[in-house]
Parts: structure tokens; C-alpha cells; sequence
């Protein structure tokens, strides 16, 4: 019995040591770094905004004469040519008014000839005093009356067929249709402004997005800026465009005050459509050279990590040297005092102190090592070595 029990002992002893040895051998662990390679990129800083894509040259093409539309020659979309006839209005009215006017002309003209006759016959008379100086006086009235009359019998015959042109609607620049808002036999009257009746927009293939910008981010926008922009009908697709003009009117919304950016935008597959909502990224500042993540700077080592021969420096040591960098080399870490340039918040311009395509450590962390085949419990029974029997 007693035996029983040292054998029991011994076996749970030897398991407690067995199963130490394999914890042990488990729980090794492996420093490994988290690192870049130094490369050359470019560092851009941007803002965003949004807008909408806009024709860069947009005529409303009105009328100035009331009337019912007779005839209409276009539709949407119709590509047109300066002075092609786009549409026409009724003109019984308006021949009427000119054929009153041509008859106010001759009755004008009629006057006149009476009155320069009476004038004639009256200085005649006057000059052999056959005839009062009021006589005279009053033919004399009479004939400049007779020719101011002759004078607005003209204009108004002018002003009449002005208004008879008018009743044709003509484009005034070469481009297409984008809107037709009347139809034909509606009723169109220009008393008190001008009804619009088509827009035209001159040439599709060249754009432009008015971005609306927040006024924190307006100073850093400047005329000749590049920027990028997509929209929904083409997510997989960037289009480039160029500051072309800041308005400087604001425009205040729920007391969010911004103000109008016009960017060129060339459109020469014409796949952008007037209205399309753009998401603009305007890049502010742009620099191209060596580069690191910021968080390279923020890394600090542990002694054992260092290279041989170097030494960890204090707090206020690290300060005076500004911003380092640590490169990973065979013999371990080494520091380097850096100068940056540019940075976009995830990269840096690295101006001095690394070369391209060293190896710089991000951070750190520990890797727990798998055991190896020969890490076994050296108390468990082993297999038998030898070949096949």
C-alpha cells in the first residue's frame, strides 16, 4: 500500500515537471517589427466640397412679343446653328399692326404735303401783306407739327415690323437644346418679363462644376489649383478639371456660409450631363519626394532592440534632436535624425536623413513562437526511431 503511494506520487510530480517544461517552451516569444520601406511618392493636402456640373456658356432664349406659339422647330436635345429658326408665333396680330402703321405713315405723309403747301401760299401772302403775321405764324406750326407726326408715323411702322420679327425665334449661338418649355398653341405673354421658352447650352464638351466651398477652407483655394471629382453615374471614374474663378458673393444656409468655386472641367466623351452632383477634391499643395507614414516618427525603441554600440537617448535628448527615425539593420536599430516636409496627415516629405528603399519600423510587437517538434515532454514515451521493419 505504501508503495501504491510513492509510485502515485512520483507519477504526479513527474507530470507537474513535464508539464512546466512544455509551458515553458510554448510561452517562448519572437520580437517583430512592423516596418516600410523609405520610397518616393507625393504628398498631396486637399479639401473637399460638393457641387454640380454646369454648361460653361448657357443662353434662355425668351420672347419680347405676346402670342399664341404657332410653329415649333426643335426639341430637346436638338443640336442647332446660330440663327437657325427655332420657333414661330402667330402674326395675324402683328401684320394687322403693321398695315395700321404703313396707313398712319401715308395719312402722315398726306398732312405733311397739305401742310407744306398752306405754308407756301401763306408766306406769299404774308411777304406782299395779303395775310396776318398770325396766319403766317399758324401755318408755319402747322407744317412742323405735320412733320413730327410723319416722323412718329415712321417709327411706329419701324416698331411694327421690329415686333413682326420678333414672332420668329432665332438661336443666337451654335449648341444644343437642353429645355423646351412651351409647346405648340400655348400662349405666351412678355407684358411684364420675358418668357423663357428654350435654354441652349453652347458646347457639351466643355464643362464646368460650381462647387460650393465652406469658408474655412476658401483661403487655401487659389485660381489654377488642380482638382478631382466623380459622380454617381460613373463611381469608378475620376475626372480632372482646374480652378478657373472664385466668386466672392457667399451664400448663407442654415448659418453655414460658402461660397461658389467654378472649376473647368473638359467633358470631351461628353459623359458629364448638366446637374450631375460632383464630389470635388480641390489639391491645395503638392509635393513629391521621399517618404515615410507619420507614425515612423512617433516609434520608440527598447534597449535590447538597439544596434550595437548605440544607445537609447533621454526624453530631453530626443527633443533637441527633433524628429527621428529608427532603420532596421542586420545588427538591430539604428537612429537617424530626419528633417520632414509636407504631410497629408499619413505621409511625410522625409527632406534629409533617409535614403530611398531603407527599411524604417512603424512599431513593434511580440510574436508567440510555435513549438518546435523537438519542444515535447521529455517525460511522455517518444516514438522509435529506424526505418520500416
Amino acid at each position: 500500500m505504501k508503495n501504491k503511494r510513492l509510485i502515485l506520487i512520483a507519477v504526479v510530480i513527474i507530470t507537474i515537471i513535464g508539464a512546466f517544461m512544455l509551458f515553458r517552451s510554448c510561452k517562448k516569444e519572437e520580437v517583430v517589427f512592423n516596418t516600410t520601406t523609405v520610397q518616393k511618392k507625393t504628398v498631396e493636402m486637399t479639401i473637399t466640397a460638393t457641387g454640380y456640373v454646369q454648361p460653361v456658356d448657357k443662353v434662355d432664349i425668351g420672347t419680347q412679343v405676346s402670342g399664341v406659339i404657332e410653329k415649333i422647330h426643335v426639341d430637346f436635345n436638338t443640336q442647332v446653328k446660330k440663327g437657325e429658326l427655332l420657333a414661330e408665333l402667330d402674326k395675324s396680330s402683328l401684320i394687322e399692326r403693321v398695315t395700321q402703321a404703313e396707313a398712319s405713315l401715308v395719312s402722315a405723309q398726306s398732312e405733311l404735303t397739305y401742310a407744306q403747301q398752306n405754308f407756301d401760299r401763306t408766306k406769299q401772302l404774308f411777304e406782299v401783306k395779303a395775310a396776318t403775321q398770325a396766319a403766317f405764324e399758324q401755318a408755319t406750326n402747322s407744317l412742323a407739327q405735320s412733320k413730327t407726326s410723319l416722323a412718329n408715323a415712321k417709327a411706329n411702322l419701324h416698331q411694327a415690323r421690329v415686333n413682326l420679327g420678333y414672332a420668329e425665334i432665332y438661336s443666337p449661338i451654335d449648341g444644343v437644346v437642353l429645355n423646351r418649355a412651351v409647346e405648340q398653341g400655348q400662349t405666351v405673354a412678355a407684358s411684364f418679363s420675358t418668357p423663357t421658352l428654350f435654354t441652349i447650352a453652347r458646347d457639351l464638351k466643355k464643362m464646368q462644376v460650381e462647387a460650393n466651398v465652406d469658408e474655412a477652407d476658401i483661403g487655401q483655394v487659389k485660381v489654377g489649383q488642380k482638382v478631382t471629382f466623380t459622380v454617381d453615374s460613373y463611381s469608378d471614374d475620376t475626372f480632372a478639371g482646374t480652378v478657373n474663378q472664385i466668386r466672392l458673393q457667399p451664400a448663407v444656409a442654415s448659418n453655414v456660409v460658402t461660397y461658389t468655386v467654378i472649376i473647368e472641367a473638359p467633358n470631351p466623351n461628353e459623359k458629364l450631363f448638366p446637374g450631375m452632383t460632383a464630389s470635388v477634391t480641390i489639391i491645395t499643395q503638392s509635393e513629391t519626394g521621399l517618404t515615410i507614414p507619420r507614425e515612423a516618427l512617433n516609434f520608440v525603441p527598447t534597449e535590447d532592440m538597439l544596434k550595437k554600440g548605440e544607445t537609447l537617448p533621454d526624453a530631453s535628448d530626443r527633443k533637441s534632436r527633433g524628429r527621428t527615425a529608427w532603420v532596421e539593420t542586420p545588427e538591430g536599430l539604428e537612429q537617424r535624425n530626419v528633417k520632414t516636409g509636407l504631410t497629408d496627415g499619413v505621409n511625410v516629405i522625409v527632406e534629409s536623413g533617409l535614403q530611398e528603399g531603407e527599411t524604417v519600423v512603424l512599431s513593434v510587437f511580440q510574436e508567440r513562437q510555435k513549438p518546435t517538434q523537438g519542444a515535447t515532454n521529455p517525460l511522455m514515451p517518444q516514438p522509435r526511431g529506424g526505418g520500416r521493419r
